[in-house]
């Protein structure tokens, strides 16, 4: 058997046979004839594709100037909203109206209500990045940056019920500092939800995004902060003796030193002492604990002395 006809080609999905028949019907060549279709000729071999995402193409690239909407929808994600969309695309009611009826009636989307308030929802994920993934790298991020503003202007309530949305599509925008203003809006909400995998997750999303920002001493504070909270998470998640916890900790334990050790961070060192004796590292807890009682004498910190206490009967 043609190894092109196996799963690798085909996806593995019924999606791939439908997009295959429908590609034949619209090549032309075939008709009916009592009850039945029959094929006037042979396809040329290019018009089967190989692929499922290339026959998504195809069928995409075939609609012409509508390939457009289908792209600036597929930015938003599986689903969009006409309102949206309108804002965004910038494109006049008459001609935004005629471009989403023909895709429609494509069936490549599916519409559920009407203009001005209906929402569009792709076939299959597969096509909604199939359209995706054919826009330029420059223009995602500027559709991205839009599709943000419009959120926030349209859509104020997301700003508290989902900010991971507008998290998400600021960092496509390529605009980390909103990014970083989100996701870090996010992790304390998961956080304050005791759902602390997902607030793991994305204080280092918070992370990723910082680390493209320019380096300053406001940065490293942020950093700070959010290595600190990502320890403090995967200590739950993972353990107090996990690799990941102590790295996040030893992270935050350099960034603290680098800014003076400030106060309202001296739980750093404690987590980390505790992360070395949980490891049997006893000899390093022990120099963390020494550093803190120091630090603590030299600044009258009550605060850091009780946390040496705690850590107490390491040293005994």
């Amino acid at each position: 058997m043609d190894e092109s006809s196996g799963p690798e080609r085909t996806d593995g999905v019924p999606l791939f046979v439908e997009e295959m028949t429908k590609s034949v019907l619209e090549s032309g060549l075939l008709r009916e004839e009592d009850g039945h279709y029959v094929l006037d000729g042979l396809l040329p071999p290019l018009a089967i594709p190989t692929s499922l995402h290339a026959s998504l193409m195809a069928r995409l690239d075939r609609l012409g100037s509508v390939r457009h909407v289908a792209q600036i929808g597929a930015a938003f994600g599986r689903w969009f909203r006409y309102a949206l969309l309108r804002t965004v695309s910038g494109l006049p009611e008459e001609e935004l109206r005629a471009a989403l009826g023909r895709l429609v009636a494509s069936e490549l989307v599916y519409q559920s209500g009407a203009p001005p308030d209906a929402v569009y929802t792709f076939k299959h994920v597969l096509v909604q990045e199939a359209a995706y993934s054919s826009l330029l790298r420059n223009t995602r991020q500027q559709l991205h940056g839009r599709i943000a503003e419009a959120l926030e202007a349209h859509f104020p309530e997301l700003i508290d019920s989902q900010p991971e949305i507008l998290a998400r599509h600021y960092g496509e925008a390529g605009r980390a500092e909103r990014s970083v203003f989100y996701w870090s809006k996010v992790a304390r909400k998961s956080t304050a939800h005791s759902a602390l995998a997902e607030a793991a997750a994305q204080f280092q999303k918070a992370l990723d995004q910082l680390a493209l920002l320019p380096d300053s001493r406001e940065r490293q504070r942020q950093e700070l902060e959010f290595c600190s909270s990502l320890g403090v998470a995967l200590r739950f998640v993972k353990g107090l003796a996990a690799a990941d916890t102590g790295a996040a900790f030893a992270r935050a334990r350099d960034l603290w030193e680098q800014l003076g050790s400030p106060s309202e961070f001296l739980q750093v060192p404690y987590w980390q002492s505790l992360h070395h004796q949980n490891r049997g590292e006893f000899d390093l807890a022990w120099q963390l604990d020494e550093d803190l009682l120091q630090l603590s004498r030299q600044r009258a910190d009550s605060a850091g002395l009780v946390l040496w206490v705690t850590c107490a009967p390491v040293e005994a």
